[in-house]
């Protein structure tokens, strides 16, 4: 008769749930939530990584700056180039000022008005227009070298190819200057002299 009770309590010590491991084990795992203690580290990454993007430089605009420098070096040296060679619009300056020496002269004039009507100014112009070619070119290259020294100081160094073509420039620029001033004021070769008549 003593058995029955002693079953019946021992079904109710191993039964309760509050002495059970697992499931107390269990329900602390369903009730913690990971992302609450997660989310502010993730957001201290987030502000790390947009400080190390704002403090890096754009690729995109150091690449437009050394496209722009690198073109006005290129047409730097071509415009010495052309100082040296001469261009189209000198020639058709030329042949303007001729045309208009032989128009001048067309009424009868001298052998020196001539020469220095139809040849002499014809030179002249070609000369100052070569000038105005080399001067071009030496501003020009002057103002990439010196690029660099004004506005926002850019975080990498001037390329070398660039400073080279822009150096090629101003001394090709510095070359036509000289020479078209000694065109221009006939240090070179001097007009022609008319011959004196035979009497």
């Amino acid at each position: 008769m003593n058995t029955t009770p002693s079953k019946t309590t021992d079904l109710s010590t191993t039964d309760t749930p509050a002495d059970d491991p697992g499931k107390s084990t269990a329900d602390a795992a369903v009730t913690e939530d990971p992302t609450v203690t997660a989310a502010p580290a993730e957001a201290t990454d987030e502000a790390e990584d947009d400080d190390l993007e704002s403090d890096e430089p754009d690729p995109f605009t150091e690449a437009r700056h050394g496209v722009g420098a690198g073109a006005t070096a290129v047409v730097s040296a071509a415009l010495g180039v052309v100082a040296l060679t001469g261009a189209w619009s000198g020639r058709v300056a030329a042949e303007r000022e001729t045309l208009m020496g032989q128009i001048q002269t067309a009424g009868g004039s001298s052998a020196a008005q001539q020469i220095s009507e139809i040849y002499g100014d014809a030179w002249h112009t070609t000369a100052l227009v070569n000038g105005v070619f080399a001067v071009l070119a030496l501003l020009v290259g002057a103002f990439v070298l010196a690029r660099p020294a004004f506005g926002t100081p850019a975080t990498r160094p001037q390329p070398a190819w660039i400073r080279a073509v822009a150096l090629a420039g101003i001394a090709l620029g510095t070359l036509g200057v000289l020479i078209s001033a000694g065109m221009y004021f006939d240090l070179f070769l001097s007009l022609p002299e008319a011959g004196t008549p035979a009497g």
